[in-house]
């Protein structure tokens, strides 16, 4: 038996064919452009997405025809918070403003005047990249929008209903429409007024871990699939993603460092921490909650120094590293590399890079040190921050593309002075936990057994000498201006 673990990101779509032990057996994957009309505005439209779908399904079915035949349900992980309007007919009536889109920065402190307590009911502040201000957003500058739309959806809810043709989502992505109440994990209607929403406007919610809906027959034979499989309710990403690396008890901490970065930590109790811009809701295993403190640019601000240098991302880490070897990295600029806003802690979303101690001998390797050290300080905000909301921190794993620099995750272990684990197939971790999704939907799975904990590939302890560097500059870090 097979199980298909798709997850639809902000920059491409991969499905994964995993067996019940969590080995990979074929994998496929696709690019989605971002369209940014304007400084701060990020948007696709979900037409993007079922292209990146149907294309790496028609690869697996072309390439693995029999691996395919033995597939017996598919999971889903999806990018968080981007609304996805639909008209009756089921077509979505224009992009989605992504998660990192900051043009409702105003209809925030609309929002949050109506329902001031709203921080404590939802899954944290008003943000910009959240739901409900979006659909205010929209009602203020394309009307035609919110007149023509049925049903609001989330990114990986719109793939479930082309795949089964049935409406639905779950609490762990629907969180962060702040329409639902997150303790209770139901559509809330004073939430729905304060944002111009109706109840009848929002699917039904299921379970994560529950079927919503069988494939249709015409796509089961195009992909080699039997017709019917269950497609399971699925979650948001970072849930996904944690549950991939067998996070699924109180204590479970996962750090992803993707384009954005996050710090997930599981709780048996709603716990949240809206004054500091934590966002908290359902997680994909039950009667647990993931509280997230949020990095908006991780290797996003890597990426943009490599575009800018002209040097890859692998030889610019390399010299941060050989920096600190030759003892010289006290010596580099301090940085703020907060290049799309900050959420985690202080929720500004206008706020932009800083950096101070800039000079003439200032190098690549210095300057790929201070965006380094910048990005583990923000993470380390975000651990502070959690932790001042009652959370506890027993296990850290460390996921996405900045896993695959050990020593990065090495200045995370010594700020947060103790031992990251980087586990196997961390960068699959996505399509790993929607596949156990699906595997519970199957009845493959007890829910006992929901998340699998994959093989440490490599454990790093806090390195004294870099913890007391990182620290003699942590003060110079917070006195940088937001």
């Amino acid at each position: 038996m097979l199980l298909a673990g798709l997850d639809i990101g902000t920059s491409g779509v991969k499905c994964v064919l995993v067996d019940l032990e969590a080995k990979a057996h074929a994998s496929a994957s696709r690019p989605i452009a971002v369209s940014r009309l304007q400084p701060g505005w990020s948007e696709q439209h979900p037409d993007l997405w079922w292209e990146a779908v149907t294309a790496v399904l028609d690869e697996l079915a072309a390439e693995h025809p029999r691996l395919m035949e033995q597939v017996a349900a598919i999971g889903l992980s999806g990018q968080m918070l981007g609304p996805v309007l639909i008209d009756k007919a089921d077509r979505p009536l224009d992009p989605v403003l992504l998660w990192n889109d900051e043009r409702a920065l105003a209809e925030c402190k609309v929002l949050q005047d109506r329902v001031p307590d709203i921080g404590w009911r939802t899954n944290g502040t008003p943000d910009p990249g959240l739901g409900a201000p979006k659909l205010l957003w929209l009602a203020q500058h394309r009307p035609q929008v919110i007149e023509h739309a049925d049903c609001l959806l989330l990114p990986k809810d719109y793939i479930r209903l082309c795949f089964t043709g049935e409406r639905a989502s779950e609490p762990t992505d629907a969180g962060g429409t702040m329409l639902l109440d997150c303790a209770t994990g139901t559509w809330d209607e004073t939430l729905c007024q304060a944002a111009g929403w109706s109840l009848q406007q929002l699917p039904p919610l299921i379970a994560s871990w529950e079927a919503g809906g069988g494939l249709r027959r015409s796509l089961a034979e195009r992909w080699r699939l039997k017709p019917g499989i269950p497609v399971a309710g699925g979650a948001g990403d970072n849930m996904a993603c944690s549950l991939g690396l067998g996070a699924a008890k109180g204590g479970d901490c996962v750090i992803t460092i993707g384009t954005s970065g996050v710090v997930c930590i599981v709780d048996q109790a709603f716990k949240p921490a809206p004054e500091q811009a934590v966002l908290t809701s359902a997680h994909a295993a039950p009667e647990t909650f993931l509280s997230m403190g949020v990095v908006m640019s991780a290797t996003a601000s890597l990426d943009w120094l490599a575009g800018i240098t002209g040097v890859g991302v692998p030889d610019l880490a390399e010299q941060a590293e050989s920096l600190f070897r030759a003892g010289r990295a006290g010596e580099a600029p301090i940085m703020r590399p907060s290049l799309n806003g900050i959420r985690t802690p202080d929720s500004l979303p206008n706020a932009r890079g800083a950096i101070s101690g800039l000079a003439l001998t200032t190098d690549r390797a210095q300057l790929t040190w201070a965006l380094l050290e910048g990005v583990a300080f923000q993470l380390l905000d975000c651990v502070e921050a959690q932790q001042g909301a009652g959370l506890d921190v027993e296990t850290i794993a460390i996921a996405g593309g900045g896993a695959r620099n050990p020593f990065w995750c090495q200045m995370l272990a010594s700020l947060l002075e103790r031992p990251v684990a980087l586990p196997e197939g961390s960068d699959l971790a996505a399509c790993l936990g929607a596949a156990r999704m699906a595997a519970a939907a199957s009845a493959a799975v007890p829910l006992s057994d929901l998340a699998l904990t994959p093989a440490v590939e490599r454990k790093l302890a806090p390195d004294p000498s870099l913890r007391d560097l990182l620290q003699s500059r942590h003060s110079g870090y917070r006195a940088l201006p937001v």
